[in-house]
Order: C-alpha cells, then sequence, then structure tokens
C-alpha cells in the first residue's frame, strides 16, 4: 500500500547523460588551482604526451576517468596516490564511482571531482534524514542512458 501524499512526485537524482557540469578541482604544491570540465567519455590522466590531462611528475598514465553507462564517472588509479577509497600501494588497479567531493592525488596533485547536485546520483539530498538506519524510499530506477547509440560499458562498480 502506498502511503504517500496525493500529488507526491518523488526527488531524484537522475538528471539528462553527462548533466551537472563534471569537473575535476585540481590543486598543485605550490597552491596553483585550476578547473579541468569533463566533456569526454574517458578522461587520461598523467605526463604522457597523449593524456586527456597533463600533469607534470605524473605516471605517463597515471589514472583514467570513464563516463559509464550508468552515466556514472569512474576513477581508475593506475599508479601511486591516494584516494577515497584506500588500497595497498602494490595492489591492482583500484576503481571507485566519484561523487561530489571525492579526491585523489597524483604525486603533488588534489584532485576533487565536482558535479552539480542534481545529476549526481548518489542519494537524493545528499543522504538519509536522520542518519543511515532512518526510512527512506529509494530512487526510481535510473533511465537507460544508452539510447540508440551504444555507449562503452564500463565495469560494474559499486557504491562505497
Amino acid at each position: 500500500m502506498d502511503e504517500r501524499q496525493p500529488g507526491y512526485h518523488p526527488t531524484t537524482t537522475h538528471a539528462g547523460w553527462g548533466a551537472g557540469r563534471p569537473h575535476l578541482r585540481i590543486t598543485g604544491a605550490d597552491d596553483e588551482r585550476s578547473t579541468f570540465d569533463i566533456t569526454v567519455d574517458q578522461v587520461t590522466i598523467g605526463s604522457g604526451a597523449g593524456s586527456t590531462l597533463l600533469l607534470p611528475g605524473a605516471d605517463a598514465l597515471h589514472a583514467t576517468i570513464v563516463h559509464d553507462d550508468r552515466d556514472e564517472y569512474v576513477l581508475t588509479m593506475h599508479g601511486a596516490g591516494a584516494m577515497n577509497a584506500n588500497r595497498e600501494e602494490d595492489a591492482e588497479p583500484h576503481s571507485e564511482i566519484l561523487r561530489t567531493g571525492a579526491h585523489f592525488t597524483i604525486g603533488e596533485w588534489l584532485l576533487v571531482f565536482a558535479r552539480e547536485e542534481f545529476a549526481d546520483h548518489g542519494r537524493p539530498f545528499g543522504g538519509r534524514e536522520g542518519g543511515e538506519l532512518s526510512d527512506q524510499d529509494s530512487q526510481p530506477a535510473r533511465p537507460d542512458y544508452r539510447g540508440d547509440d551504444e555507449r562503452p560499458r564500463g565495469h560494474e562498480v559499486r557504491d562505497g
């Protein structure tokens, strides 16, 4: 039985494909700051000439960010650096879904992911009211973002 009030419309964070101006805020060792807008479905980060985002002092291919078929931005670290999900330094490349505020380091560089709240697919309104064990309806299922063109499927990565 649905106990919601008449006229209730759930709020979701399912915006259009790639909406919300996904970008990285980058800070260097000398506090130099810049912003890198993520406008392609795969960003390569490193010091190699073919990198989408060039960072001096990084490995040739240090990290990738892939815009997957669920409209998530997934970070894979190939080189050393800190990230939200801790990993052993000698572990295989590790991936995590980027949410606003997620940060990672590459050498002397600090990179922070941001995407406008209406499009950042986490829980609506930034989490549950009253804590993790309180009741909150789930969001409706995500739309099928693939449409007519088939975007490359990334690896499945779970939140948290």
